[in-house]
């Protein structure tokens, strides 16, 4: 089973505006690990600006870009890479606009939104109200990213690719030793599908930060004293 985890920075917010891609970062895993291909560009968006916002975000100029190849320049390289697996990103419906607005200006035919898996969405239905940015998932599973200062495409591929196992079973979940039919489909994920979780040889990090500890405490502190809540703190307390 061959899976890609990307991610791109972008001039701006809207790919039907005209915004354009300026960085792909992406990752390949085989069968739930890691091979170590990846793939990483930066591209030239013709006469298109970065926006400021934007550039705060990844701190990519157009002067950054000017001597970057086009998007339809590296369309082979691209689809050799991107042509066949699942594609995995965090809130994928934002780069998967881009890529098929890339494409369509290329005249290739847009990636089948059946192929795409949006961690977003899993870790909303995993963690219901809690915080869901790549930042927040990581310090939830304990993966450190103190060396992202800013966004960038590959940087944030190999950080979304360590979410991605956690998400959705954690590193052991798809671990075998066959290149069967029979262990890909089984390995297989899907948005609304979790693989099966087996036994680590330690305990993960607590995924519950002390900011959301705190802000729980205060908020069973405002529900009063006949609060369920505060009955059960007191029984597990004694």
């Amino acid at each position: 089973m061959r899976e890609i985890i990307f991610d791109t920075e972008t001039t701006g917010l809207n790919a039907r505006e005209g915004d354009r891609i300026i960085e792909i970062g992406a990752v390949e895993l085989i069968n739930r690990f890691p091979t170590g291909k990846t793939f990483h560009i930066y591209l030239n968006p013709g006469d298109r600006e970065v926006h400021p916002d934007a550039k705060a975000v990844h701190g990519i100029s157009n002067e950054d870009l000017k001597d970057k190849p086009f998007f339809e320049n590296v369309i082979d390289e691209f689809m050799d890479f991107f042509g066949e697996g699942a594609l995995v990103a965090h809130n994928a419906k934002f780069d998967m606009g881009f890529f098929n607005a890339e494409m369509t200006r290329a005249g290739l035919t847009p990636f089948d939104p059946a192929r795409v898996i949006d961690t977003l969405e899993i870790a909303r239905r995993k963690f219901p109200g809690a915080r869901a940015s790549l930042d927040a998932l990581c310090s939830r599973f304990g993966i450190s990213n103190a060396h992202r200062t800013l966004h960038g495409a590959l940087l944030d591929s190999e950080l979304l690719a360590e979410v991605y196992l956690e998400l959705t079973g954690g590193r052991q979940a798809g671990l075998g030793f066959d290149d069967g039919e029979e262990q890909s489909a089984n390995a297989r994920v899907s948005p609304g599908s979790y693989a099966p979780q087996k036994q680590r040889p330690g305990k993960l990090p607590p995924r519950i930060s002390r900011q959301e500890l705190q802000a729980h405490a205060e908020f069973v502190e405002k529900m009063g004293e006949a609060a369920l809540w505060k009955k059960w703190i007191s029984k597990k307390a004694s």
